[in-house]
């Protein structure tokens, strides 16, 4: 009888406890940050959950401020400019809690609408040694760090936490590689953004030359791996 008592409060605590430091997190954000920029800042914290976006999207974004539109609710918001490594840790937090959940909760995860369907996707490519996620797995807990920090779409804890089981690495060891990942790769594109809105603002020119170097690159990747793909076929 004690046994089953201590699983069950066990169970519901391992249940309830990312919402509860996902709750202390938002009000920690709400002491820290202006009132002007918390509200919008927990749009972005839901928008990055919703695709096409991304923290290679999100995270810039709320660096440089500005309109967007968030998706699915099509609100459009106006993003005052927020602090690099406030934005950059609050998107690492998103996927840090995300990732403790699923390190918990897995299976129960794998029941929820939407993102159940979506696990199991993940799973069926993973099991299938997919070029997309097999050089994971050679690497293990650097590979799950750098899969998480490298801001390609659908690189998050979710995801994260999906290949960590599937390539057996214990869930504690995954956890705190996907937070890694997460509080590195946040950071580095915060960063970068801030600087290269800093160089626009001094030189409007070598600024745009950037940002025309990156989006070259960008089409670039996206027309080999669509050809890659292509040739797969």
């Amino acid at each position: 009888m004690k046994k089953t008592i201590v699983k069950i409060i066990i169970g519901l605590t391992k249940f309830f406890l990312p919402f509860i430091i996902c709750i202390l997190g938002m009000l920690s954000l709400y002491l820290i940050v202006d009132e002007e920029s918390v509200g919008k800042l927990f749009f972005l914290m839901f928008a990055y959950f919703l695709p096409p976006l991304g923290k290679e999207s999100i995270i810039p974004i709320g660096v440089a401020g500005g309109e967007m539109t968030i998706p699915f609710i099509n609100r459009l918001i106006d993003v005052p400019p927020i602090n690099p490594l406030i934005m950059a840790l609050t998107i690492a937090f998103v996927d840090i809690v995300v990732a403790l959940f699923l390190l918990w909760n897995y299976d129960l995860a794998k029941k929820i609408p939407l993102i159940g369907n979506f696990m199991i996707k993940v799973e069926k490519i993973g099991r299938n040694s997919s070029d997309k996620y097999a050089w994971v797995k050679p690497l293990r807990f650097v590979g799950i760090i750098l899969f998480v920090m490298v801001p390609f779409q659908g690189s998050g804890g979710l995801v994260g936490s999906i290949l960590g089981r599937l390539i057996g690495m214990k869930p504690l060891n995954t956890f705190f590689a996907i937070s890694i990942g997460a509080i590195i790769g946040t950071l580095l594109i915060a960063y970068f953004a801030d600087a290269i809105l800093s160089v626009l603002v001094k030189n409007l020119l070598i600024g745009l030359l950037i940002l025309i170097i990156i989006l070259v690159i960008g089409i670039m990747i996206y027309i080999y791996k669509k050809n890659n793909n292509f040739l797969k076929n």
